[in-house]
């Protein structure tokens, strides 16, 4: 067997207001929509520079739902920047919530956290050294304290 790409593939409330804020947050542009005939949107595709996103409306018939923040976040999205801090604040400014502000991190980058108004989380962040995963474990254990 061969796999040849792994897509996210998000629900969300409004799919036309989430592409909007996809645009306008991250620079992403709409391939294409597919929308039912009473308006709701089936299947979406956001290109995020060459990674595509897909996303579609609710499903309740089918069981496909938006994420509920109330209970916590199952699913982190990792967006890969030039600059963390200046992506993350214009998130914010289009309507995301800052969970965690831009800071340097032990596995080499720099992140902070936003959730979408759509319940997503999304880890933003960009490299500011290289860090093998033998240093990248021996740094994560040193967060722990002694047990």
């Amino acid at each position: 067997m061969a796999t040849h790409e792994l897509f996210a593939y998000l629900c969300v409330a409004d799919a036309a207001r989430a592409i909007d804020f996809y645009r306008h947050a991250f620079g992403a542009t709409e391939k294409f929509r597919l929308v039912e005939p009473g308006g709701r949107i089936g299947h979406a595709e956001v290109d995020f520079d060459g990674t595509i996103l897909m996303l579609c409306e609710e499903f309740p018939e089918l069981g496909i739902r938006k994420p509920d923040p109330a209970h916590g976040h199952g699913t982190t999205l990792h967006l890969h920047v030039d600059d963390a801090d200046a992506t993350i604040q214009r998130a914010v400014a289009a309507g995301a919530t800052l969970e965690r502000a831009a800071s340097d991190a032990f596995y080499g980058e720099r992140s902070g956290v936003v959730i979408d108004p759509f319940g997503h989380r999304w880890n933003i962040g960009h490299s500011i050294e290289e860090v093998t995963p033998e240093e990248m474990q021996r740094r994560y254990v040193a967060l722990f304290p002694e047990g």
